[in-house]
Order: structure tokens, then C-alpha cells, then sequence
């Protein structure tokens, strides 16, 4: 599996998706093959999500598609925060499975109805993602700056689980760097890197304020010109002059001719203006406008606004100013801070041996593909049990399995009305009284050696179970799932007689997927044997871990008991230590220890 690192926000406009191509190139100068997903779009809208597409632009890297904002609100306000997690490892899976590490990035806080940390958090747990949090000196307080970021470290580190492996701050003068690396250690955090204030990282193009403002185009000009500063220029044109700098954006009533005027002079002698923003939506006069001509032989551009000054001067300054799609110029400048990331910390992660998990959507969205594609039939006994029927068109819809209720009709048609549910077309429904006298013939077959009669075989196949432990035993379906109203023993008592044990298996077991916030762990036998003897524990043992591989869990498997090791005595744990000696002579590849506690 890769390193996934998530990197998280721990506040507002703290340059994230700017941290994440660095790490991109920090791992593509390594040779380490890299992937970046952004699990959840940033906004809603039909606009391409901006960090899949930055990353598009500035690297070979092909994100897979981000789950929309609708989408995650519409499934967050129904409760079903598990079905979208699931939906985001879908979207993910291929991106983790081909790279060496992934950059994940999280969701920023805004004035969304997503809660931002929550959704963060979950993440953390579902990819197994190690965190860097990243965060902002806009005060200059250091201190303050690491206080915030230790706050943000409890909500993904406890004494059992320690995810955040370190903090990137933005915006931080050089010289501050050892205090930075000072606080944040004074927290138990690593400082991974620093980035300086680069003023071109905040600096729009002209073209980015023609595609956000429309202004009309009066001299196209060279749009890809940077705006460093915005200027009114309100004053007479002697006060005017002292404003005239390089790579402002000058903001003027249309009908300052002595201004417009001076600004294309200005530009004629070698000053670069990023533009000449004309307000009030008054077209200068023609013969002004002939003047300026040669504006354009210079690439200076003219715009016009329909807004007042104030107004225009106000839109420019709430403008967006986040990088363009297209802006390969600040996507390069952005992916070149990785010189400001420790090289060395870069060089371990890849080196580390830190253990992984497999989260539980993860493991669920994992074992619903491997159901789609194995697309087997499967019959539920209990075809008029409430859960087994929402949970059979649950299946059918999404492709999970083709199920078949086992009902007598007039029972599931009035569960489906109490439910208010529609059965879709193509799920299987089939009346077990109707179809038993088809599988007499074979049950007296199969338990002859037993005494088996064919009035007693029609007096077993009155329990749907039997009929359909039958019809799995003449391979008309892959699998049988029971027990919503009956109990195990119920389940399985026909499949022991009519199925028997697999091959090299003493006795049949149970295990447990149990899906614990940050993992799934496979517990055995906790349903069908009460009390085995050491050689059938052993048995349990080595089936529970080809259960868990075979479902993509790697096995290391801990033999319980109320003491561990050599501590404790008496015949339950030494039944116990006996198992554990057994099991690793039969399968010596296997990691098992215990007696565990």
C-alpha cells in the first residue's frame, strides 16, 4: 500500500493546494513515483476542481475526479456519512493502488454547510492517511501560530493512534525559521517546512480579471501582465504622477483624458503597468482614444468598467484571487517552495515502516467491488424479514449481488407495504413452499446414510433454510446469507449435514469483521464453538487469518486469553498456549503470538 499523506488547513487561506504541489515535487526529485487526489471539491459549480486541475497543469499527474459539493452535502444531511466515504475511496482507489505515496488534500474551512474538520478527520481515518497541517503567520506570532497548530494535532493524534507526523507554515520570514522549529517542537510537532512570502504567488493576471470582473476589452494588450498593486488614480495629474509605478493596476474615471494620456506617456517611456482599468463606463473620447493607440505596440491593456470607481476599485480588491486553471507561470513558482521543505524528512517518509490499516470504508468499498465483479446469486431465507428486504434492494441497486427472497407472497407483499418500499424489477422472489418438492428426491439422496424418508425429507424442506441450504448445495445459487431472525445454530445446522466441512477443515468456525474507527480487525470464533480444544482453536486460528487475507486484511494473529505469555496459569490459558504452539507448526509463515491479554 502507499504512504497517503493528508495535508489539512488548520485555518483560513494558509496557501494548501500551493503545499501540495510542493510535496509533488519534493517527491518527484526523489524518483518517488507520486499521486494526488482531491477527495472532495472545494465549491460547487461546473468549473473544473482548481488543485486536481493545477496539478494537471503543472505535472504529468492525472487526478482521479473529486467527489462534488452537493453530492457530499446531500449525503452528509441524510446521515449516510459512511456511503460517502465509501463513494470517495471509489473515486480514489486506483490513484493509491498505482503510486508510492499520494498526496491527499483536505477540505479548507469556509462558509460552507461541510464541516470542514469532521470531514477531515474521517479522511485521516479512511485512507490511513499520515497528517501534515499546514498554517499561516499572517500575525508574525510565532507562538501563536504553534499553539494553533497543537490544537489542530489532538484531533487526529491520540496514545493509540499518532497520525501527524509534522507542520508546514506559510508566509514565514527566514530569520524566524529556528523560532518556528522551536515552538512547534516545545508541542512534540516536527517543523517539515517553511515557505517564505512570495509576492508572484498572490499576484492575479490581467486575463484572471477580465474572466472574474468582464470588463469590456478596449486594448487587448499582453493579458498574462501581473497586477502587483491597485491604484485610484482620483487625484489631478500632478499628485496622480507620484502613483505611476511598475506593475500597478491603474483604476480611473473613462473620461480622465489628462490621465490616460499620461499612463500610455508613461508606458511609451518603459514604465510596465499591468493594466489601465477605466471606470464609470465612460468610453473616452476618440480622439484620446487615438492617442492611446500605441498602447497596444507596447502590450499596456485598457479595459472598461460599467461600475463607479469605488465600486470597480471594490470588485478588484474582493476579486479571487486564487490561482488560475491555466496560470502554469504560479504553478511552477508554487512547486518550486519545495526547496523549502526538509529534504531529509522527505527522504525518511519514504523509508518508513510505519504500519498499515485498512479503514473500514476502505475495506467496505473493496468488498463491494470484488461483489460486483464476481456478480454471484444469493438467496436470504428470510425474504419477508424488514432488514433482509431493504437490504436485497439495496444489493439489486447497487449491483452488489443477485439476490433471491425466499417468501411465500402474501407475507412479503404486505412487509413491502408496511415499509413503503418497491421491490425493483429483476429481484428474485421465489415461494420455498412452491419449489420444496423439487428437492425431496435429492435431500433423501444426500441423507439415505442417515434414515432419511421422503416424508421426513418434505417435513425438513418446510424451513426455508433447508430449501435453500439445498439449492446451494445443487449450485443453482453462490451463497446463503441468514440469521436477521434465526439463530446461528438454525443457519447453520443444514449446511453441516449437507455440505460438510472444506477439505483439510476439522470443524466449521465464524469470524466477525469488525469495523473499528480506524480499522478492521477479523475476530474468530465467536459464534459457533464455545469451548474448542487446543487443536480446534488452532484450526480457528489459521482459518480466521485465510478469512482476513482473502479479504485483503494481512493477517497477524493474536491467540486471547486472560494472560499474556507465561504471566497467568490454569487450564484456559494453557489451552490457549497450546494452540498458539500448534498453529505456528502448521503454518510457520504466519505472524501468531500469544496467550495475549
Amino acid at each position: 500500500m502507499p504512504h497517503t499523506l493528508l495535508i489539512v488547513p488548520t485555518g483560513h487561506g494558509v496557501g494548501l493546494t500551493f503545499v501540495c504541489l510542493a510535496l509533488i515535487r519534493a517527491y518527484e526529485r526523489q524518483g518517488v513515483p507520486v499521486g494526488f487526489c482531491k477527495p472532495i471539491a472545494q465549491r460547487n459549480g461546473n468549473e473544473a476542481e482548481r488543485s486536481s486541475a493545477l496539478v494537471r497543469l503543472g505535472t504529468t499527474i492525472e487526478p482521479p475526479e473529486s467527489l462534488s459539493r452537493a453530492r457530499a452535502e446531500e449525503l452528509l444531511s441524510s446521515g449516510q456519512e459512511q456511503r460517502l466515504l465509501e463513494e470517495i475511496v471509489a473515486r480514489n482507489e486506483s490513484c493509491l493502488r498505482q503510486t508510492a505515496v499520494v498526496i491527499v488534500e483536505g477540505l479548507a474551512s469556509d462558509d460552507s454547510s461541510l464541516p470542514s474538520e469532521r470531514i477531515n478527520q474521517a479522511l485521516a481515518r479512511t485512507f490511513d492517511s499520515e497528517v501534515i497541517l499546514v498554517g499561516g503567520m499572517r500575525g508574525g506570532d510565532v507562538d501563536e501560530a504553534a499553539e494553533s497548530i497543537a490544537i489542530s494535532a489532538r484531533l487526529y493524534d491520540n496514545d493509540d493512534d499518532r497520525r501527524v507526523v509534522g507542520a508546514i507554515l506559510n508566509r514565514v520570514d527566514p530569520a524566524m525559521v529556528p523560532r518556528c522549529r522551536s515552538a512547534l517542537g516545545a508541542h512534540g510537532l516536527t517543523l517539515i517546512g517553511a515557505f517564505p512570502v512570495v509576492p508572484a504567488l498572490s499576484q492575479p493576471r490581467v486575463a484572471d480579471l477580465v474572466r472574474n470582473l468582464r470588463p469590456q476589452v478596449l486594448v487587448t494588450g499582453e493579458s498574462h501582465r501581473r497586477i502587483a498593486r491597485t491604484t485610484v488614480l482620483a487625484q489631478s495629474l500632478p499628485g496622480a504622477l507620484a502613483a505611476l509605478t511598475p506593475d500597478s493596476l491603474l483604476i480611473t474615471p473613462g473620461d480622465r483624458h489628462d490621465i490616460i494620456v499620461s499612463v500610455v506617456l508613461a508606458a511609451l517611456g518603459g514604465t510596465r503597468f499591468a493594466g489601465l482599468l477605466l471606470s464609470a463606463g465612460i468610453h473616452p473620447d476618440p480622439a484620446v482614444l487615438a492617442l492611446a493607440a500605441p498602447a497596444k505596440d507596447i502590450g499596456l491593456p485598457i479595459l472598461l468598467s460599467s461600475t463607479s470607481t469605488y465600486d470597480t476599485a471594490t470588485a478588484v480588491h474582493q476579486m479571487d484571487h486564487e490561482v488560475a486553471a491555466d496560470d502554469r507561470e504560479r504553478v511552477e513558482l508554487a512547486m518550486s517552495l519545495a526547496d523549502h521543505l526538509d529534504a531529509t524528512w522527505v527522504a525518511t517518509l519514504v523509508g518508513s515502516t510505519r504500519e498499515r490499516r485498512l479503514s473500514p470504508p476502505a475495506f467496505r468499498h473493496r468488498l463491494i467491488e470484488r461483489a460486483r465483479h464476481a456478480n454471484k446469486r444469493i438467496v436470504l431465507p428470510e425474504g419477508d424479514e424488514p432488514r433482509t428486504i431493504r437490504a436485497a434492494i439495496q444489493c439489486h441497486e447497487r449491483g452488489i449481488a443477485r439476490c433471491v427472497l425466499l417468501a411465500k407472497p402474501e407475507a412479503l407483499a404486505a412487509q413491502v407495504r408496511l415499509l413503503g418500499v418497491t421491490l425493483p424489477p429483476g429481484l428474485e422472489v421465489i415461494n420455498p413452499t412452491a419449489v420444496a418438492e423439487r428437492y425431496v428426491k435429492p435431500l433423501v439422496e444426500l441423507r439415505k446414510a442417515k434414515g432419511m424418508t421422503e416424508p421426513h425429507a418434505r417435513e425438513e424442506l418446510s424451513d426455508p433454510i433447508v430449501v435453500a441450504t439445498m439449492m446451494l448445495k445443487l449450485g443453482e445459487v453462490d451463497g446463503l446469507v441468514s440469521g436477521a431472525v434465526h439463530t446461528t445454530a438454525h443457519t447453520i445446522r443444514p449446511a453441516l449435514q449437507l455440505i460438510k466441512t472444506a477439505p483439510g477443515s476439522s470443524l466449521v468456525s465464524s469470524v466477525f469483521f469488525m469495523c473499528l474507527p480506524e480499522q478492521v480487525v477479523v475476530y474468530g470464533d465467536c459464534a459457533v464453538n464455545p469451548d474448542p480444544t487446543a487443536e480446534q482453536l488452532a484450526d480457528i486460528a489459521l482459518q480466521s487469518a485465510d478469512s482476513a487475507r482473502a479479504f485483503g486484511i494481512d493477517p497477524r494473529v493474536a491467540m486471547i486469553s486472560y494472560s499474556t505469555g507465561t504471566s497467568g496459569s490454569g487450564s484456559d490459558v494453557d489451552k490457549v498456549r497450546e494452540a498458539t504452539r500448534l498453529a505456528r507448526i502448521r503454518r510457520p509463515d504466519l505472524a501468531i503470538d500469544g496467550p495475549l491479554q
